[in-house]
């Protein structure tokens, strides 16, 4: 279908840089919230950032198929303009912060601690564990069941010291009681964030999960993964952008006002 103001409508020379410079400025701006998502969470534990760019956009008759509509040649040369690209998890590990609270848990690698619904999974890099009133383990974020290898809940005894080693295993009064669930996923671009420092299936499934090759280290933490200077340039530079081609529309506004006044007169 034809869009306004594209390279294969007779009034596109009037309008289509507008149309270019709102493609950018619309960019900018989704790339600026995405960024700023990442920055307000800078000190949440186990915080995977988002990367967030654009995509050119080719002009109307490439991008539909339709070679046989008329166009403006020269124009087709600008192409489309832009428009965000997917947003795309960063899962690069954070620093690990020694705590040397007993239930604070940290992934040295890759893998992921399993929480929640047995029958479906979370995942999450956020190891601040705590045991609820029934003794049974939680996140300490929202009161999230944490879950074991076989998928069940974790049960301890508080007159007992816990002690967990690099495998998940979890031992009281020097037996063996449970295993953590320790697992990943052989593509996390099936995952996406469901809040809380957690990451499920976009596509609404189960995820199939396979055996995670990290060690869990006791008394620890993993810190966001944010680049904090890394974030506000970006953040500048996005602004910036949205600024650039605001200040673009504006200007190519005020050329067709006039253009249109002043012919508007002769004629």
């Amino acid at each position: 279908m034809e869009e306004p103001g594209r390279p294969s409508d007779p009034g596109a020379p009037m309008n289509y840089g507008i149309q270019i410079s709102a493609s950018g400025a619309l960019a900018s701006i989704h790339q600026q919230d995405a960024l700023s998502a990442n920055l307000a969470n800078i000190n949440t534990a186990g915080f995977k950032p988002v990367l967030a760019g654009t995509m050119f956009r080719e002009a109307a008759r490439q991008e539909d198929g339709l070679m046989n509509m008329p166009s403006d040649a020269l124009l087709e040369r600008l192409g489309g303009g832009v428009f965000a690209a997917p947003t795309i998890i960063d899962f690069t590990q954070g620093t690990l912060d020694l705590t040397g609270n007993t239930l604070d848990l940290a992934i040295q690698g890759d893998g992921f601690f399993g929480v929640g619904d047995p029958s479906n999974p979370s995942l999450t890099r956020d190891g601040r564990f705590t045991l609820n009133s029934e003794g049974v383990l939680v996140m300490s974020s929202n009161g999230t069941p944490v879950l074991s290898e076989d998928g069940g809940e974790i049960k301890l005894d508080l007159n007992y010291e816990i002690e967990i080693d690099s495998q998940g295993v979890i031992y009281q009064g020097g037996a063996e009681v449970d295993r953590l669930m320790i697992a990943d996923v052989a593509d996390r671009s099936v995952l996406k964030k469901h809040g809380h420092g957690q990451f499920v299936s976009k596509y609404g499934q189960p995820l199939d999960l396979i055996g995670a090759v990290g060690l869990v280290k006791q008394g620890a933490i993993e810190e966001s993964a944010v680049n904090e200077v890394d974030a506000l340039m970006k953040i500048t530079a996005a602004s910036r952008a949205a600024q650039g081609n605001i200040g673009m529309i504006q200007m190519q506004n005020s050329l067709n006002d006039r253009a249109i006044n002043t012919f508007g007169r002769i004629s």
